[in-house]
């Protein structure tokens, strides 16, 4: 057997620990790409930008438009509180938004 010297007995522990450090960042690279831990903001946009939604009301902030999409889901109509390039929007579908404005105009 071979003799390097008499610190032979930490270069088997030592080539181990460089190996395993070695494995791990690999794995670490392979495996960790394009995990986010929070979800990207939302995209903002015009408020003709939204689908099928349009937008009936135009609050001052986003307490307000909660406040009035409340009122509208307590009747029964299908709402979304978004964020707009213009400020925050109530909207609905488009069926839904003749009763929501009437909804709406009684409640003020």
């Amino acid at each position: 057997m071979p003799s390097w010297g008499s610190f032979s007995y930490a270069y088997g522990p030592t080539i181990a620990f460089f190996a395993m450090g070695l494995i791990i960042l690999l794995l670490r690279w392979t495996f960790g790409r394009g995990q986010l831990l929070m979800p990207p903001a939302p995209k903002r946009g015009n408020p003709n930008e939204y689908g099928l939604l349009v937008p009936i009301a135009h609050p001052t902030n986003f307490v307000e438009g909660e406040l009035l999409r409340r009122t509208l889901e307590a009747e029964g109509i299908r709402s979304n509180l978004a964020v707009t390039n213009l400020g925050p929007r109530v909207m609905v579908f488009p069926e839904d938004a003749d009763r929501a404005k009437e909804l709406l105009k009684q409640g003020r």
